[in-house]
């Protein structure tokens, strides 16, 4: 049996134990495994385990992982994220549809110091649906708008997803960072567009709440000025180069810490909380990169990566063709996989076909731009049926709820993200301009 056959039956074997439940990383280490041992054998297989996923998992790179998640665990222990919510409704939750409104441009600040989406559909579910519901919003809205506002958790930079991106195809964490900000805030504005829409066809979606008081909207506002001047300490210092996105990441948990210590907001057991939520997460993506990198291995052995970039390289096709078809399999994909596992399985194969493609950009702009490609088409599987992981999120908070009105009512919202994807694709200045502006 040829590498590249071998491959494809190993990577649908991997897909049949996803499907029957078999945990993401052990289905990727098993087959890995398998498929490393029946080309090179049991000694170099025992070589490589000896040495590789020590040197892979020490990597210094790897460390801003959890201190995001913690960063963001400590912000929704602290009652951040209430507090964002609650500044954003004072100010526009009096008109149709404000108070969706203000889950959204919530979830774009929780975004700046999360960098996880499955935590921001998560934290913003329990501070916002209670609201939207008590209104007589319409239960499929509130949980659909508080699943396409979580993507914004990993949309608007720091993003978990661009930081395993860096470290597997060996970028600039920063630059991806710069060239997350304008699609990410363009996703944010989109979705806020889609909801005057959604509430001037059918007003009883979303009914106007209670006008705040010119004092009620001071101390709300007044309330998220440490959570503003986080995200800016620490997106900030990231794009001026003054310190690194793990520095940054350590700055961020030190001074959101500081701030919940300071307010009263921060008990032992809201720190023991966030440092368990923190690592458990961090044991799942660290478990997922362990057996990616062993799958990765095996199909770097197979060749594989070589003869479909030759393959697709030969047919003839316009480069942009050929990224639209990359991207029509990725949402195709990401609506039925785990999204980081899609990503780190996926990136072996299709990082060389982009890269040996001519659109006229020099190669480091051009992976920067596939990489907040895929950071879209990431967030799309996030909420696309039939699979959506944070439409489960949100209906595991909202059990009243049946999960298919959820799913209508993501519909729209996944209308403009198919919308984004698409300027980016063929204006790849929308995601390159600020980096070049900054570099």
């Amino acid at each position: 049996m040829s590498g590249t056959l071998l491959a494809i039956v190993m990577f649908a074997l991997m897909l049949v134990l996803m499907a029957v439940r078999v945990p993401v990383a052990l289905a990727m280490f098993l087959v890995g495994s398998a498929g490393y041992l029946s080309i090179m054998g049991l000694a170099p297989y025992l070589s490589y385990l000896k040495s590789t996923p020590y040197f892979l998992l020490s990597n210094y790179s790897l460390s801003v992982i959890p201190l995001f998640i913690l960063m963001g665990a400590l912000a929704e222990q602290s009652g951040i994220s209430r507090s964002l919510f609650t500044a954003a409704n004072a100010l526009i939750g009096h008109r149709r549809g404000g108070v969706a409104m203000a889950t959204i441009g919530a979830c774009t600040l929780f975004g700046a110091i999360c960098g996880s989406s499955v935590a921001t559909t998560a934290t913003m579910g329990r501070v916002a649906l209670p609201e939207m519901l008590r209104l007589g919003y319409a239960p499929g809205f509130a949980t659909g708008t508080l699943a396409v506002g979580g993507t914004l958790g990993i949309l608007i930079p720091p993003s978990v997803v661009l930081v395993v991106y860096a470290i597997t195809t060996e970028q600039n964490i920063a630059k991806l960072f710069m060239a997350a900000l304008i699609p990410g805030l363009l996703a944010s504005l989109f979705y806020q567009c889609t909801i005057v829409y959604l509430v001037r066809r059918n007003p009883e979606k979303a009914p106007a709440g209670p006008r705040s008081t010119g004092g009620e909207r001071r101390t709300a506002v007044m309330q998220v000025w440490p959570a503003v001047v986080i995200a800016m300490a620490v997106v900030g210092g990231i794009y001026g180069g003054i310190f690194t996105p793990t520095e940054g990441a350590a700055v961020g948990v030190a001074a959101t810490l500081a701030v919940a210590l300071t307010q009263g907001r921060m008990g032992w057991p809201a720190l023991r909380t966030s440092l368990v939520q923190t690592a458990e997460t961090s044991a799942m993506i660290f478990a997922i990169l362990l057996g990616a990198d062993v799958f990765n291995a095996f199909l770097a052995l197979s060749k594989m990566p070589e003869t479909v970039a030759e393959a697709i390289v030969a047919t003839g096709l316009p480069p942009y063709a050929i990224v639209s078809c990359l991207m029509l399999f990725y949402i195709l994909l990401g609506s039925v996989m785990d999204e980081l596992a899609m990503i780190l399985l996926t990136l072996p194969v299709f990082f060389p076909v982009v890269m040996a493609l001519d659109f006229g950009l020099p190669p480091e702009e051009t992976a920067i731009w596939f990489g907040i490609l895929v950071l879209i088409v990431v967030g799309i599987g996030l909420t696309a049926p039939p699979v959506g992981l944070n439409v489960f999120v949100i209906s595991g908070i909202a059990r009243d709820v049946p999960m298919a009105d959820t799913y209508r009512a993501v519909l729209p919202y996944l209308a403009t993200d198919v919308t984004r994807l698409f300027l980016v694709v063929v204006f790849p200045s929308l995601a390159l301009e600020f980096v070049r502006f900054l570099t």
